[in-house]
């Protein structure tokens, strides 16, 4: 009923399950999939990783990763940092991340430390709003130390 066909140039069936050749070209790795708290889990402490993580449950504790969502239905009861934040849902605690949208659903109760943020119509947001400070790049030194002070007496 289903079959699968052979590419130009190959013949067999086997040739249709052959594992690619090292000097064939790379296959792409997989897209990451984002972990789910679903809306009848409740957590109790802290949540780390690198990956995107989607709430619809309660969160008590801080949450770092990559990507956060927070579904309407969703609760974090501590500190975010992430990338990126989407809230629909509960937040009491700070945010921190690079972008944070607040959804019209969205309640947080809580400082936000941003570079860019959206908040949309109907979103409730009690707290501080506070631009995230990019670290000044240093001054290249020679190692060399000159005391101006002494050189601006002559």
């Amino acid at each position: 009923m289903f079959s699968k066909r052979a590419k130009p140039g190959r013949t067999g069936p086997s040739s249709e399950l052959a594992a690619p050749s090292e000097s064939g070209p790379a296959r792409k790795a997989p897209p990451k999939v984002a972990s789910l708290i679903a809306d009848d889990i409740a957590i109790e402490g802290n949540l780390r990783g690198d990956g995107e993580l989607q709430i619809d449950g309660t969160i008590r504790g801080d949450v770092s990763v990559a990507r956060l969502s927070i579904g309407e239905s969703g609760k974090v009861e501590g500190s975010i940092q992430a990338e990126a934040v989407d809230a629909r849902g509960r937040v009491t605690g700070s945010i921190t991340a690079k972008q944070v949208r607040l959804y019209a659903s969205a309640h947080v109760d809580g400082d936000i430390t941003h570079e860019q943020l959206t908040i949309e119509t109907g979103a409730f947001f009690e707290g501080r709003s506070k631009r995230l400070q990019r670290a000044a790049t240093p001054l290249a030194t020679s190692g060399d130390v000159i005391d101006i002070s002494a050189a601006s007496g002559a």
